[in-house]
Formats: C-alpha cells, sequence, structure tokens
C-alpha cells in the first residue's frame, strides 16, 4: 500500500475512528486502526466489538492495499508531523514508512485481514434527522444516565419511535431526561436502548449543522448512524427498558415559574461552598413571590433570593444542586417552569408542549 495525504484531512479522520479504540483489551488487533486503500477511496477503521467508526478521507492512492496499525503511536505521529502531505507506504513485511518533508518513521503494522470489519447492516428503515436536533438531543439527555455498569440498562438511552414522534429517555435512579422530538413522517413503532458511550461519542464527531444530516437505522442488536462520510456502529442495549410513563404524573400543588438564568447562576454560586463529593443538599424555599435558595457547608452558607411567579401552596424542598443544574443547562428556554407536590414527592421541570421533561427526586434534608 502506498497513500499520500493532507496532514489536516489524516488527523481529523484519526481523530474521528480512535474514538472506538478500547483503552483496554486482551486483543492487541482492537488497539489497531485500519488503513484501507483496496478500492478507490481511502477509509479509517476502528472497531473495539460495541463500537465502531469508520471514515472516509481525501487522498491519493499510489497503491492499493491495507494496514492495521497501532492507533495510539500513529495518531500521535500524524499529529506531530509538518503540516503537509503525508507519504503511508507499507512492504510484504508489513513494515509502514511514514514520511512527510525531513521526518521519516518506520513502525510494524499488522494484516488488515486479521482486523474486525463493522458488521453488515441492512438498511431497510432510514430516520433522517439534522445534526444539530441529534446533536441537541443528546446534550439535552447524556447526563442523566448511570456512570456504572451496575444495571446496563441505566448506562445507556430509551430511543423511542410512535408514529412520527421519538422519544429519548435516561436515568439513573434519581432523576430522569425526557426529549421529544418531531419527525418527518411516521415510521413503525420501535423501542432500542443505545449505549450512553456510542452517543457521547457521536455528540463529538456531529458537526451540529443545521443543514447536515444524519441518517439512523436500527436492527434487533445494531444502530447505525451515517452522515459527513462517516459511519458508526454500535451494539444496543439488551433488555426492557424501565416503564418510564409510570413515575410520570401532571399532578402537582405548587407551580413555580421562573427566569432560568437566574435560578441556574443562583445555584452555580451556592456550589463554591460545596466540596466535590460531598453531597449539601440547596434548600428551596417557596414563597408567594419570592424563592429562597440557601446552602450550609463546612466551609460556609449562602442565601439568595429570586423574584418567581407561583401558583398553589409554599414549599420548601431540598435538591442535589448539580441535578438541577444539569437540568437547567440543557434547557435552552428563557424561563423555567416547576411543578412539585411536596417535599417528598419529585420535581417535574417541563414546557407546556413537554418537548422536554426533567423529572428530580428530593433529598432529605435538616433546617438547623
Amino acid at each position: 500500500m502506498k497513500i499520500l495525504c493532507g496532514k489536516s484531512n489524516l488527523v481529523k479522520g484519526v481523530s474521528i475512528v480512535s474514538k472506538a479504540v478500547p483503552s483496554k483489551t486482551t486483543m492487541p488487533i482492537l488497539e489497531c486502526l485500519l488503513i484501507d486503500a483496496t478500492m478507490d477511496t481511502i477509509k479509517l477503521t476502528a472497531n473495539d466489538m460495541e463500537l465502531g467508526i469508520q471514515t472516509e478521507i481525501d487522498g491519493t492512492i499510489l497503491q492499493h492495499g491495507m494496514i492495521a496499525i497501532d492507533a495510539r503511536i500513529f495518531s500521535e505521529i500524524v499529529r506531530k508531523l509538518p503540516d503537509n502531505e503525508i507519504m503511508i507506504e507499507t512492504d510484504d513485511r508489513l513494515q509502514t514508512t511514514i514520511t512527510c518533508e525531513k521526518a521519516k518513521f518506520n513502525i510494524s503494522g499488522q494484516s488488515g485481514d486479521d482486523f474486525t470489519y463493522l458488521p453488515v447492516i441492512e438498511k431497510n428503515e432510514t430516520i433522517t434527522l439534522s445534526q444539530i436536533t441529534l446533536k441537541d438531543v443528546i446534550r439535552q439527555t447524556i447526563f442523566s444516565i448511570a456512570d456504572n455498569e451496575s444495571n446496563k440498562l441505566m448506562a445507556g438511552e430509551l430511543f423511542e419511535i410512535t408514529g412520527n414522534r421519538m422519544r429519548v429517555v435516561s436515568l439513573d435512579g434519581h432523576r430522569i431526561s425526557i426529549r421529544r422530538i418531531e419527525l418527518r413522517q411516521e415510521y413503525q413503532d420501535k423501542k432500542i436502548v443505545v449505549p450512553g458511550k456510542a452517543l457521547n461519542e457521536i455528540s463529538k464527531i456531529l458537526s451540529g449543522e443545521a443543514q447536515s444530516e444524519v441518517n439512523i437505522y436500527f436492527t434487533n442488536n445494531h444502530i447505525v448512524f451515517e452522515f459527513d462520510r462517516t459511519v458508526v456502529v454500535s451494539r444496543l442495549i439488551e433488555g426492557e427498558y424501565f416503564r418510564i410513563d409510570q413515575m410520570l404524573s401532571n399532578d402537582y400543588e405548587t407551580k413555580v415559574r421562573i427566569n432560568k438564568r437566574e435560578l441556574l447562576n443562583c445555584i452555580d454560586r451556592a456550589t463554591l461552598l460545596v466540596k466535590e463529593g460531598d453531597k449539601k443538599p440547596i434548600i428551596i424555599n417557596i414563597g408567594d413571590e419570592v424563592m429562597q435558595l440557601s446552602i450550609k457547608s463546612q466551609l460556609g452558607s449562602m442565601n439568595e433570593e429570586i423574584f418567581i411567579e407561583k401558583e398553589g401552596k409554599d414549599l420548601m424542598i431540598g435538591f442535589n444542586p448539580r441535578f438541577l443544574i444539569d437540568a437547567l443547562r440543557a434547557i435552552d428556554d428563557e424561563e423555567a417552569e416547576l411543578y412539585l407536590m411536596n417535599a417528598k414527592a419529585p420535581c417535574f421541570i417541563k414546557d407546556a408542549e413537554e418537548s422536554y421533561i426533567y423529572l428530580i427526586l428530593p433529598v432529605n434534608f435538616s433546617v438547623a
């Protein structure tokens, strides 16, 4: 194999596929990325058996072939080469020569035939979204997935399609995040659970342009995202997702309308007094026209008041401040509406159309 490509194209392509290279593995071939120039395009691929990414880059193929090469070493080399054309050449002993201007590296490769290719997926029904829509949906829900492996379903997000609507749900046992979006046409009803790791990596790769689109395909075991000459294939998480609708309620005894930015900034200031790992709640006291927020820790205490519009009863309730911050940052509206029942029941933050719903469980606190 012998190819020639610009440094910026190569660095971008390697950066994209490296997201599917495992940090730890017992299979050395999975630590590699595949450079495939057997056809008329140059393809880079990485695959950790759960997540696979392939992207095409521009370049000139001088001699067809392919090579699997250590992803970490190769990435570091191309990133530090001069900003010019890079020549990559392999011989029949799988030795790879990387040349750019006066710099020349020789490293060992592995046979591309040993590499685990992406699974071939039947592309029956396609869901097409704008990249900005998918990027926003992930941003507005991904923070609620569980960060441990105790329950695999909590480490993923539910994608539920009903007619021309898609609902994306994540939860971690303390909160639920829900986003609803309208699709361009009607589809067969479907429920799948997509690993949070895959969604996180896709979000980093997406350009996020409103004019650019992403095509999504489903099978019983995989989900495929195609966009910008890149293909991302992820295994799905098996099992039946939690019955979310049973956890949702439209009942409330206190409704608060508040400036989202003011509330977010106030809670953000309060967390200055909370050490990392310290589980100090923020106490919210809701009155007629004022919401009082207070927090007390070993570092000190803080009190602040914000003007609100209130319907219903006064209420004092405590929350993990981080959970409130995550939800408020995900909301693009200028105002937020909070629906509460009592100090032991969850708080719902949602808009009138319920295009987003954030459920946050309260925490116990003492007023001492």
